[in-house]
């Protein structure tokens, strides 16, 4: 069989990260991991292609070649998945679907022929099965969760790997913990289930000899869920096989009670892990119990923020307004807590109701569920009915997103950050792509940007008195370029009207 895999296209948001590729010369952020994961669950014999449209378009000889058709998409993924589908269906091509997306609203896609949902390797082996025989059924799900110790390496020679910026693995899947907002235990449970050290070796000697030499993302929704083998046997291991390989550095995301461990902290910066995203989504105490955040609840944010800054691992963070019991206040609230942290990339969204979630239930129940859910956390969209006047709460996000990426405060927010950082003495491994970033923002941060002067000021504080975290205020500085166009896309038009 021919299989093309087509990755749908994600739209300009705070992850897309898209107005930052140009300044490294690169296309995509991350590449499709789940259907690279299901390309090696294939039967060797078939032929596998893959295109992300997030690179490029499908070709027609590409479209000719094909068979069959594999997508999978999450939720904000939607719009370019009906594209897809209505171009399949001219060229009388077979769909196969999966991922996210299709697990949990697959009665949305009447024209899709066969659906292999939840986790692959649960699902897939019936599906070939049943091909094998010329028995297909539409839909094939599994309530339980497959030991992922016996998950392949991904067929990472299917991606053009020099048009991404940073290469995805995966350790685990599930999370301990029990937000009602968040849909990875409806997906994945609640019990991490992991890799072994074995396996994340054998994964990064892939990308290795493969020729990759730069970030690798951990994809995992909480990677240090299992503390006692991320301390005893992953971290160790990456640490060791760091010593004789070159430019690789982590990223991944985190539970915050990551602060409340020294040991931890040290192995993950030992290991070549320079950032981490947290779930902090507000500072407010109600709010947290409220979404049965409650490992935030009874900390100061503020201080764990800082103690892992301080450990040289830069915290991105998610932040969310709506809550039932956020007051007209929550917006000051939000903007002096991002402040104050230092947190660069903070992505703030209003909250929504995921299918699947306890949070989806409660709101269909009390009727307050609305049509539809976009999955975008910047275009100022809920699918909820919300306590807060709706008017108010939109034009207030509104401001609070075009003011937290202003030139004032998100410099500000550099200062802060650089302040609290400890980075780590490692190699220096100089990039031309890094070398041409720099010089792109000398342009359009420092000359044509409505930042210049706030650029040059931290240039010339930090080439003075830090000049061992010049490279990271730069690519702060990339970040927040992106920020800020993607709230100039969805904002547009809003007035620039003080918070404060």
């Amino acid at each position: 069989m021919n299989v093309l895999m087509i990755y749908p296209e994600f739209p300009d948001t705070f992850w897309s990260f898209k107005h930052a590729m140009k300044f490294i010369n690169k296309s995509a952020a991350n590449p499709p991991l789940g259907l690279i994961t299901v390309a090696a669950l294939l039967p060797a014999k078939w032929n596998v292609k893959l295109v992300d449209l997030n690179l490029r378009q499908v070709r027609k000889n590409e479209w000719n070649w094909a068979d069959m058709v594999f997508i999978s998409a999450m939720a904000i993924q939607r719009s370019s998945v009906n594209n897809v589908i209505t171009q399949c269906k001219a060229r009388g091509k077979l769909i196969i679907a999966g991922g996210p997306l299709f697990t949990q609203e697959y009665e949305s896609f009447s024209e899709i022929d066969h659906f292999v949902l939840n986790e692959a390797e649960m699902t897939l082996p019936e599906f070939l099965l049943d091909f094998s025989s010329s028995n297909l059924k539409r839909i094939y799900t599994s309530t339980k969760y497959p030991d992922i110790k016996t998950s392949p390496v991904p067929r990472f020679d299917l991606l053009q790997m020099n048009r991404y910026a940073t290469m995805s693995i995966q350790y685990s899947r599930g999370c301990p913990y029990n937000c009602n907002f968040c849909n990875v235990t409806a997906l994945f449970g609640h019990l991490p289930r992991v890799k072994t050290a074995e396996q994340i070796i054998r994964e990064l000697n892939a990308l290795y000899n493969a020729g990759w030499r730069s970030n690798v993302f951990f994809v995992d929704d909480n990677f240090i869920g299992n503390k006692r083998q991320i301390k005893t046997e992953i971290l160790p291991a990456l640490i060791e096989w760091r010593k004789e390989k070159t430019g690789f550095l982590f990223i991944t995301e985190a539970s915050i009670n990551l602060a409340d461990d020294e040991e931890l902290m040290n192995l993950l910066a030992e290991a070549g892990f320079t950032s981490v995203f947290i779930g902090i989504e507000t500072p407010s105490v109600d709010g947290l119990i409220e979404c049965h955040k409650t490992q935030n609840a009874s900390r100061d944010m503020l201080d764990c923020v800082h103690r892992i800054q301080a450990h040289g691992i830069q915290v991105m963070a998610g932040f969310i307004i709506g809550f039932d019991s956020d007051k007209p206040t929550i917006f000051d609230e939000q903007y002096r807590f991002v402040q104050n942290s230092g947190i660069i990339t903070a992505m703030v969204g209003l909250l929504q109701a995921p299918y699947g979630t306890k949070l989806f239930d409660q709101m269909q129940k009390e009727g307050r569920l609305l049509d539809g859910m976009n999955g975008d956390n910047v275009d100022g969209s809920t699918n909820i009915i919300t306590k807060m006047d709706s008017v108010s709460l939109t034009k207030k996000y509104r401001i609070l997103m075009r003011k937290l990426y202003s030139p004032g405060p998100f410099y500000a927010r550099i200062d802060q950050f650089l302040k609290n950082f400890r980075p780590v003495t490692r190699p220096v491994t100089i990039h031309f792509n890094e070398i041409a970033a720099f010089l792109k923002t000398i342009w359009y941060m420092g000359i044509t940007g409505p930042d210049r002067w706030e650029y040059w000021r931290m240039i010339f504080n930090v080439l003075t008195r830090m000049p061992e975290r010049f490279s990271i205020a730069i690519m702060l500085t990339v970040y927040g370029y992106h920020f800020r166009k993607v709230a100039e896309l969805h904002l547009m038009g809003t007035p620039q009207t003080n918070l404060m």
